[in-house]
């Protein structure tokens, strides 16, 4: 799988930043480089967030990507409507996209309102859906199921996510308005997370892409924003209401589902934990889990320009006076096939420590020990996330013990001598006071 998440090699410093908010422990520092083992990423963008050197970025489509087809249809997320201050009605929005190279738009919470109707559906005449359902809309929530809690791959949704869903239909309806071949017809998803961007390239429920580019919020913002200063009278294109923009923030698509006990959770971290305690038994009866990797959900998504909490604040007043709902999915004579994905999700182990068991658990022995030697501070010197990891990498061979300060220290000591020593070292490793004082007592004495 080819991420959307990369490094600019030349921005970065080895600070080991990434390496602390990793959810997946992706990310080494070598040689004063991070690197990302790409099959433990899932493109959350936590590590474009945090990175101070802006050296972690996404990677989506040049806008002259356009020109390759004869008619080009705009598919912007929800939450791209949070974005804009003082935003009254989203058709500013939508028409603007008709001045900076579109000749189509159609919003993505068109799809988000038939997939909620469709849910609901599903969850009432289903009995043998398993509980708790797990939304498949958060494609870096749904790749960590994946790669940690296999076992609840069954729970998650067969539903294809909305941006897939209307992007089936926005074509389907071009080819009959134009009469231009599917080849002919670009559709462009404009995304506020660098997830959407893999999983729309690579997706893991259905056997070919269905989006053939991505623009990032943050990269078409100021076109929109300059277009909708020349727009005097928007034309009428929104065809969805408060069910679908809601999608935008954490507990708009569970408050959709209106059937069963619903929870909703956002950040990659307390979606860990939630699963974990899922997987454990240990959270009461739930029928319907919404996972948002991002804080606050797709408005917190690390490729928007606003802060989520204003961002989240700015939608739940504009859908106020939106009608509910304008899209329900015709379940005559069933629901519709283009709504599922095609093809199964699998497994992704990403913790094998070798085919064969037996070398597994020797290996998995050989950690076990290291670890009890290590420090168990996690500081991320070592440029591994956590001193276990730094053990896992070790008997990998992609590390070594002096890797660790403690332990270089120690073998410092016994070359240099414990005084010695201390002086080549950050001030934070330096032995304490009081054992300094022991040793130099220790020393006269002798």
């Amino acid at each position: 799988m080819k991420h959307s998440v990369t490094l600019d090699k030349d921005k970065c410093k080895g600070c080991t930043t990434c390496i602390k908010h990793c959810p997946t422990e992706a990310i080494r520092v070598r040689r004063g480089i991070a690197h990302i083992t790409e099959e433990r990423c899932i493109d959350c963008g936590n590590c474009i967030r945090v990175c101070p050197h802006k050296a972690k970025k996404a990677v989506c489509d040049d806008f002259e990507r356009l020109k390759e087809f004869e008619y080009n249809i705009a598919l912007p997320a929800p939450s791209l409507y949070g974005q804009f201050r003082n935003l009254t009605d989203v058709n500013q929005v939508l028409t603007a996209f008709l001045h900076i190279g579109f000749d189509h738009v159609e919003e993505v919470a068109r799809g988000a309102e038939l997939v909620s109707s469709l849910t609901k559906y599903e969850m009432e005449s289903d009995p043998n859906l398993p509980k708790p359902l797990i939304s498949s809309a958060c494609p870096a929530a749904v790749r960590l199921i994946c790669q940690r809690f296999p076992k609840l791959i069954p729970n998650i949704s067969k539903v294809s996510a909305p941006f897939e869903i209307v992007a089936i239909l926005a074509r389907k309806e071009a080819v009959e308005r134009t009469g231009l071949s599917p080849e002919k017809i670009g559709v462009f998803f404009i995304t506020p997370c660098p997830a959407k961007v893999s999983a729309g390239r690579n997706p893991a429920g259905l056997e070919a892409p269905v989006v053939d580019g991505f623009f990032a919020i943050s990269d078409i913002y100021k076109r929109l924003i300059n277009a909708m200063k020349t727009t005097e009278e928007p034309q009428k294109l929104a065809h969805s209401g408060l069910i679908g923009v809601g999608w935008a923030h954490c507990g708009g698509e569970s408050n959709a589902v209106f059937q069963g006990q619903h929870l909703a959770v956002d950040g990659i971290d307390n979606i860990i934990e939630v699963l974990e305690d899922l997987e454990d038994g240990l959270l009461p009866q739930i029928d319907f889990l919404e996972l948002n990797a991002c804080n606050q959900g797709c408005v917190g998504g690390c490729l928007t320009v606003e802060n989520p909490y204003v961002a989240q604040t700015r939608i739940k007043q504009l859908i106020q006076h939106m009608p509910i709902s304008m899209n329900k999915v015709s379940l005559d004579p069933g629901p519709p096939v283009y709504m599922f994905d095609d093809k199964p999700l699998e497994a992704l182990p990403v913790n094998v420590l070798d085919e064969d068991i037996e070398v597994a658990m020797q290996k998995y022995a050989q950690i076990e020990a290291l670890v009890e030697t290590l420090p168990g501070l996690d500081c991320g010197s070592c440029g591994a996330p956590t001193c276990k990891t730094l053990a896992e990498d070790i008997v990998q061979g992609l590390a070594s013990e002096d890797d660790c300060i403690f332990r270089m220290r120690e073998r410092m000591q016994y070359l240099m001598g414990m005084g010695d020593a201390d002086e080549y070292l950050p001030l934070p490793f330096r032995r304490r006071d009081e054992e300094a004082e022991q040793a130099e007592q220790e020393r006269n004495e002798s």
